[in-house]
């Protein structure tokens, strides 16, 4: 663990709340991280192989008045998994929110696709999220709280160039269903799911400008977009079991 918190051993203020946020040090998770300390949230990290954008959010979030502290973790076996949920639940006593957005994202042609990195892929984007979400549940009935999973676009039409990617999403929206069912009425589960949002780091500027044009909105959205679903949802005690699509209509776009 890094970024101690300041008051670890105390409970979080009146009407604080406490938010897991996992890959919440980069990109869309570091955005979420953000939103979440500025709603009121102490939050606990998750990250792997981002230790310094840890340290970097931990301390924005406390810059703004919000406790928060980092838990290494590898998404990839349930042990890694398993210990973040105990950290998580334990760092101040309670648990109001977990946010599963942690996710590989590999393109590698259907038929080049080995056991390994297939078996890889599913645990990361799909076994874990199921396994915090078991292991959390107790804290958040206990606190009425929620699960917000970040699915993409993936989950709703076949990506070809990301076949394993495109499968572990699909499964991911369909969990938050069935969770959505199993654990009401004390917590729910919804999940986001972001388009055009943020470029992969190898995207080109043709890359860019053509997944603009095919935007009705007219261009791409922020991670802020996700992070003010991701807040949306936790701010809506009648919902359960969505999908939130964030994309500037270009899901439902010809």
């Amino acid at each position: 663990m890094t970024g101690r918190p300041r008051t670890r051993t105390e409970a979080p203020p009146p009407g604080g709340r406490v938010a897991l946020v996992t890959g919440g040090a980069v990109r869309v998770g570091r955005a979420i991280t953000l939103a979440l300390a500025d709603a009121g949230f102490d939050v606990v990290v998750g990250y792997h192989g981002s230790a310094e954008a840890a340290r970097e959010v931990v301390a924005e979030v406390e810059g703004r008045g919000r406790r928060a502290h980092s838990v290494r973790a590898d998404l990839a076996t349930s042990a890694g998994a398993k210990a973040l949920a105990e950290a998580a639940t334990t760092a101040w006593g309670r648990l109001d929110l977990l946010v599963n957005n942690a996710s590989t994202f590999l393109a590698t042609p259907f038929d080049e696709i080995g056991e390994e990195e297939w078996d890889q892929v599913m645990a990361v984007n799909l076994r874990a999220p199921f396994l915090l979400i078991q292991a959390t549940a107790a804290a958040l009935a206990a606190s009425r709280g929620s699960v917000v999973n970040i699915v993409d676009l993936s989950a709703l039409r076949p990506w070809a160039r990301y076949p394993h990617h495109s499968v572990s999403k699909a499964a991911l929206a369909h969990l938050t269903r069935v969770a959505a069912r199993s654990l009401a009425p004390r917590v729910r589960v919804n999940a986001v799911a972001p388009g055009s949002v943020l470029p992969e780091e190898d995207a080109t500027p043709e890359d860019i400008r053509a997944a603009a044009a095919r935007i009705p909105l007219g261009g791409w959205g922020s991670p802020e977009d996700v992070a003010r679903a991701v807040l949306f949802l936790d701010r809506s005690p009648f919902m359960t079991g969505e999908v939130i699509v964030v994309d500037g209509g270009a899901h439902g776009a010809s």
